[in-house]
């Protein structure tokens, strides 16, 4: 299902590139991805998938099912399976940006978190186009957050399960697109990241390091791009002329 679902939202992706009406919405509309570069990616990715996210998929069922997960009927209700979701995502973000922000330090850069960055305009297929290390280090906040949920209310259904690792993987590589739309999710959700946030993460190589939502950046003020530094510069000559009162 992991395949099946991350390169067929994938390919979606790399057909627009390919059209020049939706240049418009590219967001750095200079760099669009070869063919070879995208086959390059695919093998890492293809790597990656085989040899680390599996063994953590072959991992979790028998894990969930000692905690207590549920196989069978009746399905969930919609608004259970909606809310626990939601938990997932905010349990999820919050592992991303400390893990992430870790492997923007020095030396674990260089070393493992180098990789995903070899694109400074991202594109969908290379949302998981990382080191091994990384996609086990960032993949456990994807795989931990319902085994701790099954684990401390005993209430989780495969079901639920299936919903939340699509739901994630269209996070991941909707965010590495690079493209903005006026119908782009964080216009109506402005907490939510987007492609927006994390394109120029990949631009500038600093700052937005949340996954899904932009609090974490904004509490901990890394936020990036035009706007932050704005941001920054409009406090900072506010808090010099309160001093100089």
């Amino acid at each position: 299902m992991h395949e099946l679902v991350y390169f067929g939202r994938s390919i979606p992706w790399m057909i627009i590139d390919r059209i020049p009406y939706f240049n418009k919405y590219k967001i750095q509309n200079q760099k669009i991805p070869t063919a070879q570069e995208q086959w390059k990616c695919a093998q890492l990715v293809l790597l990656s998938h085989f040899t680390v996210e599996l063994p953590q998929i072959w991992l979790f069922h028998p894990m969930a099912q000692y905690f207590g997960m549920a196989t069978g009927v009746p399905f969930p209700k919609f608004l259970t399976m909606a809310y626990q979701i939601a938990v997932f995502f905010v349990l999820e973000d919050t592992w991303h940006y400390w893990n992430h922000r870790a492997l923007h330090w020095g030396p674990l850069y260089k070393r493992i978190h180098k990789i995903h960055h070899q694109y400074s305009a991202p594109f969908g297929l290379a949302a998981e186009y990382a080191s091994p290390i990384e996609v086990m280090m960032l993949g456990f906040g994807t795989v931990a957050p319902p085994i701790l949920w099954c684990a401390v209310t005993g209430d989780l259904h495969i079901l639920t399960m299936y919903v939340w690792i699509v739901c994630r993987l269209f996070q991941a590589i909707d965010a590495h697109s690079g493209y903005e739309f006026p119908w782009s999710l964080h216009h109506f959700l402005p907490f939510w990241a987007g492609a927006e946030h994390h394109d120029i993460h990949h631009e500038k190589f600093i700052g937005n390091y949340s996954s899904s939502f932009r609090w974490w950046d904004y509490l901990l003020d890394t936020e990036s791009g035009p706007e932050a530094a704005k941001k920054r510069r409009e406090r900072r000559l506010a808090k010099e002329a309160k001093k100089a009162q």
